[in-house]
């Protein structure tokens, strides 16, 4: 069947499961992270956890301090990528590069959309004392966080439960919902081939 090239953009650890899930499910053709940024006391620059994870997999890593620069949007446009996969990137996306996948830019974000759209999902479910949280995976649009939603899974919160415990657990679940995500589009991909050929 064929594999979906993607572009994987993501940069901290929440980000690694899906990374993999992507290596797995498709063709990663780049992984784009925020710049290496200095860090502590002594001021050492530290590469981001997703370019760490990236490396390890010997993938190209584009790191543009601006997603929406000329150089970053000819750079994509000329990778002929299917698919671009978002997970806590840190960046907005301008609707110029959400339009340059064949499919489109899916997002993996943890909460049950349309509830707690924005940043820090996982804090606002433990400071709200939600009994019941998930990730969602949807197909971005200019707005924040109001995409279409593709899929979810729940999860229930533990009265113990930290956020940190929860970031833990979501992480991987995320990977989960993006992996099934991921075969419905090339799912698609594959009946629309099947349909072109059809055609002619």
């Amino acid at each position: 069947m064929y594999k979906l090239r993607i572009a994987f953009l993501g940069t901290p650890e929440f980000a690694i499961p899906s990374l993999n899930q992507c290596i797995e499910s498709g063709e990663v053709i780049t992984v784009i992270t925020q710049p290496d940024k200095e860090r502590g006391r002594g001021k050492k620059v530290q590469s981001t956890f997703i370019k760490q994870e990236a490396l390890k997999h010997n993938l190209e890593v584009f790191q543009p301090k601006s997603i929406k620069s000329e150089s970053a949007v000819e750079y994509l446009k000329s990778l002929n990528i299917d698919l671009m996969v978002v997970v806590a990137y840190g960046q907005i996306l301008s609707k110029e590069v959400l339009d340059i996948p064949k499919y489109g830019c899916v997002n993996v974000h943890a909460s049950l959309l349309p509830k707690l759209r924005g940043a820090a999902p996982i804090n606002w479910s433990i400071v709200n004392g939600d009994e019941v949280t998930g990730v969602t995976t949807m197909k971005m649009d200019v707005g924040l966080d109001t995409g279409d939603m593709l899929g979810k899974i729940e999860v229930k919160i533990d009265e113990f439960m930290s956020a940190g415990e929860l970031h833990d657990i979501l992480m991987v679940e995320g990977a989960k919902v993006l992996k099934e995500t991921l075969k419905e589009i090339e799912r698609f991909e594959y009946l629309s081939e099947i349909d072109e050929l059809s055609k002619k």
